[in-house]
Order: structure tokens, then C-alpha cells, then sequence
């Protein structure tokens, strides 16, 4: 990631926490005028928001710190690590709802002030997705695990707003009460969805999964288009760090070629594929023909990978 794009990443991760407890506070607010359990859990929701909003900024800032002698390859993956405590507090803020509203279940209520709590919780709901989705946009950029997470959270809450905002015109027009904590059990198997999906996504990336496939074919690409000189490439492996990306492989070359011109292939072969996916991190394993797996040779324009 470039530093522009370090440092937009962090101011967003920084305003992520203002942003968060304003939303919480007009959600508590459309709660606290009409007593609905489901703008209650909806509220509930947006406490977990300001605390993953205070975990990812702090994440973000030390992932971002260079390479050190103990940690060679960066500090990225403390991304991952912020993703996954942030879907488990999803989760566990989804079970805090279900205990709200089973207890209401017994004991149902019309809520008070209706079109105020519906019109404060609206508001909450339209702030929360300008915010999420640019979130999601920023970090799909940059490839920010963390601000990705931070941006799918909250877009899951804005579909629990929705949800709730629907749920209470049903009450308010048919007067059945039973609806609101229905209705906030709903919404809570929504977020447990959510939640699943952002620890499944963080739980890859630590365990190193390859990049996608399209990148996978631009890779592929680059490389057969720039190995000339070369009998061959194989073994290409890859994985994704954070907003870090590795890309290695083993370059087959003449037995009698000079250590000079091989390193210079292997320049080309990683400004290619550099060129392919900014930023990544290109390790070229050169190894002679005879040592070249089953002693094939292998044409250029016929690269194995």
C-alpha cells in the first residue's frame, strides 16, 4: 500500500470512532422515547460498532509499521486479527439482542412515540450507510482487512435499521405488539450471519490463502509474457497479508547460463508481475535445466506455472 493510501486508511480508521458513537447516541436516543425492544437491540448493535471502532484504529496504525528484524515480512496480519475479534463481538452483540428480546416476548409492549423513534433511528440508519459504504470502498482499494470488516459490520447494521424501521410501521399499523421482539430475533440470526462471514473471510487470511483468481491469471500473464530467455516456470505459489501481497515461483534456466543474465530475467519477471498487482513482495527461485522438475523443457511460450 502506498503511504497516501496508508494514511487515508488510518484517518478513516480515526473518524470510524467519532462516527460511531454519534450513531450509537441517536440509536439510544430513538430507544430511550419509545421503548422498543427492537430499536433496543438495534442500539445494542452500535455499542459493539464503537468498540471495533476503537480496535481497528489501533490495529490499523500498527499494522502499517515496517519490517522489522522481528517481523521480516511486516506487521499485516494484525489486520486479520482486528477482523476476527470484530466478528466475534458481532456475534456476541446478536446474542445480547435474543436475550433482550426473548424476555419481551412475555411481556410485549407498544412502543411510545413512534414516528420520533422511527425518524431518529432513520437518520442513524442513512449516517451509518454513507459511512459503510465508503469504508468498504477504501478498504477494497487498499486492501485493508480491517476497515473491510469495519465497513460489512456496519453495513449490517444499517440492514438491521431497515429491518427494525419496517418491523415498527407493522406495529404501529396493525397494533400487534408480539411484532417488536419477533422482529429483534429476526434481526439478530441477520447479524450471526454477518458475524460468521467476517471471521470465515479473517480466518483465511491467516492462513495465508492465495489471491484471487483473477488476480492468479494476471499473474500467470505477466510472467509467460516476460520469461524469455528462460526454459520454463513452475510452482507458483501466492498468498495475501493484509494489504500485502506474495507472489513466488521457480524460474528454470540453460544449465550453462550466466548468473547475470538469469538475474536479469529475474528483474523482468518481478517488475512484470509488480506491474500486474502493485505492490507485491516477487521471489524468484532459479534453478538449472538439469535440476527442473521430471526434465522436461519447457518453451516460453508454452510456460508451465
Amino acid at each position: 500500500m502506498s503511504e497516501q493510501g496508508n494514511r487515508l486508511v488510518s484517518r478513516l480508521a480515526f473518524w470510524g470512532i467519532p462516527m460511531s458513537l454519534g450513531v450509537m447516541g441517536l440509536k439510544m436516543v430513538a430507544w430511550w422515547v419509545t421503548g422498543s425492544v427492537a430499536l433496543l437491540s438495534d442500539g445494542l448493535e452500535s455499542t459493539v460498532n464503537v468498540v471495533a471502532a476503537f480496535i481497528a484504529f489501533f490495529v490499523i496504525r500498527y499494522a502499517q509499521k515496517p519490517a522489522d528484524l522481528d517481523h521480516p515480512f511486516g506487521h499485516h496480519k494484525a489486520e486479520y486479527l482486528s477482523a476476527v475479534l470484530e466478528g466475534v463481538l458481532i456475534v456476541v452483540a446478536a446474542l445480547l439482542i435474543i436475550q433482550q428480546a426473548y424476555g419481551a416476548l412475555w411481556a410485549p409492549e407498544l412502543p411510545d412515540a413512534p414516528v420520533l423513534g422511527l425518524a431518529i433511528n432513520g437518520l442513524a440508519g442513512v449516517i451509518n450507510a454513507i459511512w459503510a459504504v465508503t469504508l468498504i470502498r477504501v478498504g477494497r482499494t487498499h486492501r485493508s482487512p480491517a476497515l473491510l470488516a469495519d465497513g460489512h459490520h456496519i453495513m449490517s447494521d444499517v440492514v438491521t435499521s431497515v429491518g427494525v424501521l419496517i418491523g415498527l410501521a407493522l406495529v404501529i399499523a396493525t397494533g400487534c405488539a408480539i411484532l417488536d421482539p419477533i422482529l429483534a430475533i429476526l434481526v439478530s440470526f441477520n447479524i450471526l450471519y454477518q458475524g460468521w462471514k467476517v471471521i470465515s473471510h479473517s480466518v483465511d487470511g491467516l492462513m495465508d490463502k492465495a489471491v484471487e483468481f483473477d488476480e492468479e491469471t494476471a499473474i500467470k500473464q505477466a510472467i509467460a509474457q516476460n520469461a524469455g530467455g528462460s526454459l520454463g516456470v513452475h510452482d507458483l505459489r501466492t498468498r495475501r497479508a493484509g494489504a500485502a501481497t506474495f507472489v513466488a515461483f521457480d524460474l528454470v534456466v540453460p544449465a550453462d547460463m550466466p548468473v547475470a543474465l538469469a538475474h536479469e530475467i529475474c528483474d523482468r519477471l518481478e517488475a512484470a508481475v509488480q506491474a500486474a498487482l502493485p505492490g507485491a513482495s516477487v521471489t524468484v527461485h532459479v534453478e538449472p535445466e538439469s535440476e527442473k522438475a521430471h526434465g522436461v523443457r519447457v518453451k516460453v511460450k508454452e510456460t508451465r506455472i
